[in-house]
């Protein structure tokens, strides 16, 4: 009754498998047969025949890949052909299961893109699955940081492809900007599975993806580092309760403006590179927030310990931590575009994923992607135990209990998986562990291109894996000889993460396929996750376990706030960037802007079609007015951009911010057509066409020399708004 009343409101997790079950018994009363046939059938659509398409992908996965998919795992493949998130346990084989979905859309005649969170799972899941795909009529690439735009273009084009979520998205934003219909690269959009749905679709959804072009060089004075790395906390700067914001105090102001010889305030630029400096020196930790490496900042994933690859700071806090690190200016640029994952994925008409964790995020997916949640049972029951958290009043009483703990383990055999926090405390804890004649194998964010083999070999008997995070590793940890009777494997968590789902994602690489497992979390007071969260709420001494969890609750509605609140933001402007796409690809494509010029500039038309001929003339008005969509584009998102920057103040006259937002944003759209129109008429006037064509630097039309594509922290420390909004909730939770 109560898994009705839940289903009936629609709860994450609740969606009736009722159906795909009967499916998979029909599909299970046909196996005999199939397997019979010296050929494999041809596999109908499962729009046509579920049962059948089961039956026949079943088949072919056995005498493709040696692998014969159970129940559950059809269970979750009819899940995704439905449209939902399915969520399946570590060691449940979702790799052949969204395969075998993919095939089945890919048979309906849609094309598919299986989005990953990373270049390599999408190469590995492609080249691993190929010969399924071939087996049942269908074809498959993937695509790379490295590939060129001809393999991009030919995987593509394949029915199936395989990629991260930040490569696919760079190409949409590279194909924006084409100029030439041969050019483009990415088909029109049928149907996302996105693979580690909850990483991609909630984790990332607040890193915008972005296009830039070649400005001048980028930097921080060095200078301006070295006078903050002298500044003591406490006396010349205080840092918030959540860690978000660092402000000089009175002392502080005087130190930095005897120093610099200006008075800060009558200096906003000088303001803003010492704010920025004081940010990156901070706020900002090294091998926790970036690593350094190859002589260049790395960002570091908070939710999978691995680097971001091309992720950066918005440009003057980039500069800020090269300048504290003492490294050379990165190459600084235009925002020409950007786009959110959520931007990315909604254009998909039909979604649908999998992962080991959605039920927690299931209201998310539910409200930002319209996506429902599947829980598939697992093939065999789990038989981890899972043993209460240790709770420690300070953290080096902790840490001594975990190094204890682990040294005891070990001395039995039993493989020990340690899930750490960051890249510091791995290394912390390697260190620790070697000088009691331990060794242990360490993964993080400095050494994740080796994270596949370090993995697989968890599982061996008397091996201690240190990881920075487990999320999105996508390698199955089999059990050595001789560890099931020690209990399996044991995973350790040095803390909890402020998310519940990376939690249960460290777990659950314990206790596959009915393994024996087991878990503990080790927990301090001290703990970022109770300091920024229920600061206010701890009175010192050992924390109470219903304290842990209330804070991973706070954490995690704030970050629900943090994504409602982008998307908020960004859902009128993807709205108006759809509406001027379709505006270019109408000019792209045809001859609207020629028809254009020639209504707005007659004579001058009839002028030049006499002189280059009617066709170079319209490619002339289409390389125009592009020029100048492109650019006005470019400096819309530059409007907007400060706008949001600056809109929280009108907050403090008690108005709504995004209303506000909205109230400026909608008549800036309306000039930017305009303007639009205007810029490409008087181009059209003096441009210099000739028989060749048009000369577009001649023209004073030149476009960006380089483009380069990176991720962006969207506001990391938040805006004003968001600190108001932190101050009055503080003294709420006072009260």
């Amino acid at each position: 009754m109560t898994q009705r009343i839940r289903r009936f409101l629609e709860r994450p997790g609740t969606l009736d498998l009722s159906r795909f079950e009967r499916t998979v018994a029909e599909a299970g009363a046909r196996e005999e047969r199939i397997r019979g046939l010296d050929e494999l059938p041809v596999p109908p659509s499962p729009a046509d025949d579920a049962a059948e398409f089961c039956a026949v992908a079943r088949e072919a996965a056995h005498r493709t890949l040696g692998l014969r998919p159970y129940d559950v795992q059809l269970v979750g493949t009819l899940a995704m052909l439905s449209g939902s998130v399915a969520e399946m346990a570590t060691g449940e084989g979702k790799t052949l299961s969204g395969a075998m979905a993919a095939a089945g859309y890919a048979l309906q005649g849609k094309r598919v893109h299986v989005i990953s969170v990373n270049d390599y799972l999408a190469r590995r899941d492609a080249e691993w699955m190929a010969p399924l795909y071939e087996a049942l009529g269908v074809s498959v690439g993937w695509i790379g940081q490295s590939s060129t735009p001809g393999e991009r273009r030919a995987a593509y084009a394949r029915d199936v492809t395989y990629g991260s979520v930040s490569e696919i998205g760079f190409d949409v934003l590279r194909d924006r900007l084409v100029t030439d219909v041969a050019d483009l690269v990415v088909p029109p959009p049928n149907v996302a599975l996105v693979d580690e749905a909850d990483s991609v679709l909630v984790d990332e959804a607040r890193v915008p993806l972005v296009l830039a072009g070649a400005s001048d060089p980028g930097g921080a004075v060095p200078e301006t580092a070295a006078l903050v790395r002298q500044l003591v906390k406490g006396y010349h700067y205080e840092i918030d309760d959540q860690a978000r914001n660092v402000h000089l105090t009175t002392k502080g102001i005087d130190t930095v403006e005897k120093a610099l010889g200006v008075a800060l305030y009558d200096t906003p630029e000088t303001l803003t590179e010492v704010s920025l400096a004081l940010h990156a020196h901070a706020l900002l930790t090294k091998d926790v927030d970036y690593i350094v490496r190859d002589g260049r900042v790395h960002l570091i994933n908070p939710s999978r310990g691995r680097v971001a690859l091309l992720q950066r700071w918005p440009d003057g806090l980039q500069a800020a931590v090269e300048a504290k690190e003492a490294l050379p200016a990165s190459e600084t640029g235009e925002v020409l575009d950007s786009i959110t994952v959520q931007g990315l994925i909604t254009r998909y008409p039909e979604k649908c994923g999998m992962t080991g964790t959605a039920v927690a995020v299931g209201d998310q997916l539910r409200e930002f992607y319209d996506l429902k949640v599947a829980v598939v049972p697992p093939n065999r029951p789990c038989v981890r135990v899972d043993e209460p958290d240790r709770l420690f009043e300070f953290r080096l009483e902790k840490d001594l209990a975990l190094a204890d703990e682990i040294a005891e383990v070990h001395a039995t055999g039993r493989p020990i998986l340690i899930g750490t926090l960051d890249v510091a405390e791995s290394e912390r804890l390697a260190l620790t562990l070697s000088g009691r004649g331990l060794e242990c194998v360490v993964l993080n964010a400095k050494n994740d291109a080796e994270e596949a083999e370090i993995i697989s070999r968890a599982g061996e008997r008397g091996a201690i894996t240190v990881s920075t995070q487990m999320a999105g590793r996508g390698t199955d940890i089999r059990l050595g000889e001789g560890v099931e009777e020690l209990g399996g494997l044991y995973v350790i968590g040095s803390g909890r993460h402020a998310g519940s789902r990376l939690d249960d994602q460290l777990r659950g690489r314990a206790g596959r396929q009915g393994d024996p497992g087991g878990s503990v979390f080790f927990v301090s007071g001290e703990d970022e996750l109770i300091a920024h969260y229920v600061a206010d709420e701890y009175a010192k001494g050992v924390p109470e376990r219903s304290l842990v969890g209330h804070a991973q609750r706070v954490a995690e509605g704030v970050d629900m706030e943090i994504h409602r609140n982008t998307w908020r933001y960004t859902r009128l402007l993807e709205r108006q960037r759809s509406q001027v796409l379709e505006r270019r690809d109408r000019v792209l494509r045809g001859r609207v802007a020629g028809d254009a010029l020639a209504a707005a500039v007659p004579e001058r038309w009839a002028e030049l079609v006499d002189d280059v001929g009617e066709e170079t003339l319209h490619e002339a008005a289409r390389q125009i007015v592009l020029f100048h969509l492109d650019r006005c584009w470019a400096e819309h998102l530059a409007y907007l951009a400060e706008l949001r920057e600056g809109i929280h103040l009108r907050a403090l006259g008690r108005l709504n911010p995004i209303d506000e937002f909205h109230k400026d944003a909608v008549p800036a759209y309306e000039r930017l057509l305009a303007e639009i129109e205007s810029r490409s008429v008087e181009s059209f006037r003096t441009a210099a066409v000739t028989a060749d064509g048009l000369d577009l630097d001649g023209s004073g039309l030149k476009r960006p020399t380089a483009t380069w594509t990176y991720l962006v922290q969207d506001n990391p420390f938040g805006t004003e708004w968001d600190r108001i909004l932190n101050r009055l909730s503080t003294k709420l939770r006072r009260r």
